[in-house]
């Protein structure tokens, strides 16, 4: 015969079977209520975030709602804060820390982490303040209108194609200004002579500069110039006087070497060529130079014409090298140093001529002689 359970342990089963009921709903109604309450507050999460995260991470940003919905300092100025490209997010975060932007590491990467925002700063200058919430500081990073902007100027790049890459760098300035600006040689004067009337043409150094948006045209071509002349060392303008060239006239031979040069490495055994016919009066027949001439090619949409007709070998223009002895009237383009430095520092050769290879690669086959230069050709 079965025995009937205690009254007190009846009682105990009862109100475990409670606690647990009571237990489980708190946490369903955590689970609801909790994500629901940060996305009012802090906006909807990233989709990304799994169910665990988005709850761990809600809990988070409401026990910190506080210190990131609320300035550091009201009356904080603001301060320019730069963000590398590479930069690593919390590497990014620990400096806004460190500069008094935000109170807590730990809260912003909850929130950046919750708003999918860690994987989306901005790199460059931004201006920000602790008169602003964490919240817009993190929302202001996220904008691709930093103070700053990198802009490139690709090795062999005349003034137009500066110019034609304006639109899209995010500067305010349109072509029109740039090669107005560009136009006007004056500032060079202060640097070296130039001959009358000359622009800025290959005085504008390629590379990677950081300009501020709201650069003028002026101030933009002042930094390419500085950046020329930062490059020129003693010992390379002693080098190029040992050449016999004055330095307007280097760069106009750099800019030659730079257009002709696909290998890199072939650029000093180039520039010997030249050299060596300029050495003897010979004519420089720089396919460049014509191209130079010949203006914007509408057909091909290049300011490089390619391949060249028997037409346009005879365009009848100064900056044409078949047709006028000497280098022509001033720069082509604007040179890499590495071009100016072939021409300061060249291949000793008695190479007189070179055409393009026959293998496709972008190199030359160089020759002493006409007649060796034309058993080059190609088959």
């Amino acid at each position: 015969m079965r025995k009937s359970s205690s009254p007190l342990l009846t009682f105990l089963a009862l109100l475990g079977i409670l606690i647990f009921c009571l237990v489980s709903a708190a946490l369903a109604a955590s689970l609801h209520y909790l994500p629901q309450l940060a996305e009012q507050t802090f906006g909807p999460p990233s989709p990304k975030l799994s169910l665990q995260d988005r709850l761990y991470l809600s809990a988070k940003l409401l026990a910190r709602q506080e210190e990131l919905t609320r300035p550091l300092d009201p009356e904080g100025a603001p301060q320019e804060f730069r963000i590398e490209a590479s930069e690593a997010t919390m590497a990014v975060i620990e400096r806004l820390h460190a500069q008094g932007l935000i109170a807590s590491v730990d809260g912003f990467r909850a929130f950046v982490l919750y708003a999918g925002m860690d994987t989306s700063l901005q790199s460059g200058e931004h201006s920000l303040s602790p008169a602003m919430t964490p919240i817009e500081i993190a929302q202001k990073l996220q904008r691709a209108s930093p103070t700053h902007v990198t802009f490139v100027i690709l090795p062999g790049w005349r003034m137009e194609e500066i110019a034609a890459s304006l639109p899209t760098s995010g500067l305010a300035i349109t072509p029109q200004e740039f090669l107005a600006a560009a136009a006007q040689g004056d500032r060079l004067a202060g640097y070296t002579p130039i001959p009358p009337g000359a622009s800025n043409e290959g005085f504008l150094a390629p590379g990677e500069y950081d300009l501020r948006r709201d650069a003028t045209a002026d101030q933009v071509i002042a930094a390419f110039i500085t950046r020329t002349f930062q490059n020129l060392n003693d010992e390379l303008l002693h080098a190029l006087q040992a050449q016999d060239l004055s330095l307007y006239q280097a760069i106009t031979l750099a800019s030659i070497v730079e257009r002709e040069s696909i290998q890199k490495d072939e650029m000093p055994l180039i520039a010997s060529v030249y050299l060596n016919r300029l050495a003897t009066g010979m004519k420089l027949d720089a396919d460049p130079t014509v191209q130079y001439a010949l203006g914007y090619n509408k057909k091909q949409k290049t300011w490089w014409t390619n391949p060249l007709s028997a037409e346009d070998i005879g365009f009848d223009s100064p900056y044409n090298t078949y047709l006028y002895p000497g280098l022509p009237p001033g720069p082509i383009a604007n040179p890499s140093l590495q071009a100016l430095q072939a021409v300061a520092f060249p291949v000793q050769s008695d190479y007189f001529y070179f055409r393009s290879g026959c293998d496709g690669q972008g190199r030359h086959s160089f020759a002493r002689t006409f007649e060796e230069h034309l058993q080059n050709a190609c088959p």
